[in-house]
């Protein structure tokens, strides 16, 4: 049997189970609001053009309206000015968007402080326990944050001072970027940055750095509490949009049972 047909042969058999870490996608999706004097992608909506009527009596379908970056989506180079000279998201190599995916698990962390950040040191520490992060893995940090996903204020979880929820610190984000092997991280959060990362140095430090260093970034990702630390593969699946800087996308992983009695 082909390798091929051993996965099919797993998948059908449940030794390997499919994961949706993907967020529905709707107009009550919670999309990122920036302050002004910055502008704002639109939320996702429908619009109906025929339903099993005179414009179409056989058929129902919809335009779609919606930003790049709303719901589950990827941030291609290009979205930053630091990668601005890299890849749009038609240009990104299918062999990335394939990879192991390590999860490292600070969701106790962030329960206690909603605007936790992941240190270079938190990762060490991961690495000592796991392995290093291998080459063209994708960095899955999960917070707990998707519990807060169908409810648009407490997923943003705004105040006077700004938006709380966590991330990476600047160091963090240029370590993984320029010393880990990784086509990119992974978060559960609106965005790969923390809520404050506005006022870190350099702003916004995820975006900064992984994208000028030709990787990229998955946000509001769900249903890592059941992905191991190690083991599992991630499929990213983006719409090839010429000249686009990301896109909606499906996600999922590929993760291995223990099957009884096969």
């Amino acid at each position: 049997m082909t390798q091929l047909g051993h996965l099919l042969e797993s998948l059908a058999s449940g030794r390997i189970a499919l994961v949706d870490l993907t967020n529905r996608l709707s107009a009550d999706t919670p999309t990122l609001r920036l302050p002004e004097p910055f502008a704002n992608l639109i939320d996702f909506s429908l619009e109906q053009v025929s339903a099993y009527d005179t414009p179409g009596p056989l058929w129902k379908h919809h335009n779609i309206h919606t930003g790049e970056h709303i719901g589950t989506h990827l941030d291609a180079p290009v979205h930053w000015a630091t990668g601005k000279d890299g890849d749009d998201v038609s240009q990104i190599p299918p062999e990335r968007l394939v990879g192991p995916a390590v999860v490292l698990d600070f969701s106790a962390e962030a329960a206690a402080d909603p605007d936790f950040l992941l240190d270079i040191r938190h990762v060490v520490a991961w690495e000592d326990a796991y392995g290093e992060i291998p080459e063209n893995a994708w960095l899955l940090l999960r917070t707990g944050w998707a519990r807060y996903a169908n409810d648009r204020e407490r997923f943003l979880n705004a105040d006077d001072d700004g938006p709380h929820s966590p991330g990476f610190t600047a160091q963090c984000a240029q370590w993984l970027a320029e010393e880990r092997p990784i086509s990119g991280v992974g978060v559960e959060t609106v965005g790969i940055d923390a809520g404050a990362a506005g006022g870190m140095e350099p702003p916004f430090p995820a975006h900064h750095y992984l994208l000028g260093n030709n990787k990229y970034g998955i946000t509001s990702l769900r249903n890592l509490d059941r992905l191991p630390a190690t083991g599992a593969v991630i499929v990213v699946a983006p719409l090839p949009i010429v000249g686009g800087t990301g896109s909606p996308s499906r996600v999922f992983a590929m993760v291995e049972n223990e099957v009884p009695g096969i």
